[in-house]
């Protein structure tokens, strides 16, 4: 079954709501550095750095990101290496869920091939238990060398303690996806 980019669109949005009435007892933080494995299908995989700076209580984050992945199903093995500079907002929903929206510029080296483009994203952010948090996001990405494309995520955060965590992330689109696992240390 093909499910079309406006339905996945339709089915995150949905699936978002419902996380903001499970919120228990947690704060969410937007200030925090994280260290992740990725791995992409068709023999891709990598590393990558990430990390968000709230902006006092304005609602506003700072976002960035850089990772280098090799793609070993070529017979030449090609390395990309991509980062990302953003601004995200967040605004509450209820006591421990926030509706997020985030705005992002991107860059890519492949080869001899440089790509930039942009990110917007639109999703819910919730605290779901005391050491866990949930998330689901529609993303929107248009770059210099295609059309625009559609893609949702899903993810989530167990709290070791206050300070650290681990992450896991799925974003499938198109046919194609993407799964990160991490460690997050928040502030």
């Amino acid at each position: 079954m093909k499910i079309s980019k406006y339905s996945l669109f339709a089915l995150a949005l949905a699936a978002a709501f419902p996380l903001s009435l499970q919120a228990k007892d947690s704060e969410l933080s937007y200030t925090y550095v994280e260290a992740d494995y990725l791995n992409f299908e068709n023999s891709t995989d990598g590393w990558g750095l990430r990390g968000s700076v709230d902006i006092g209580d304005t609602g506003l984050y700072g976002l960035a990101s850089y990772s280098q992945v090799d793609v070993d199903a070529t017979p030449d093995d090609i390395d990309v290496k991509s980062h990302e500079v953003g601004v995200g907002y967040h605004h509450s929903i209820s006591d421990k869920a926030d509706l997020i929206g985030e705005l992002a510029y991107q860059n890519a080296d492949v080869a001899n091939l440089n790509i930039d483009g942009m990110r917007g994203s639109v999703g819910v952010r919730s605290a779901l238990a005391e050491r866990f948090e949930g998330f689901v996001k529609a993303n929107y990405y248009d770059a210099s060398d295609y059309d625009g494309d559609v893609t949702g995520t899903v993810g989530g955060q167990f709290k070791f303690n206050k300070t650290w965590g681990a992450t896991a992330e799925a974003e499938l689109g198109n046919g194609d996806q993407a799964y990160l696992l991490g460690v997050r240390a928040s502030f």
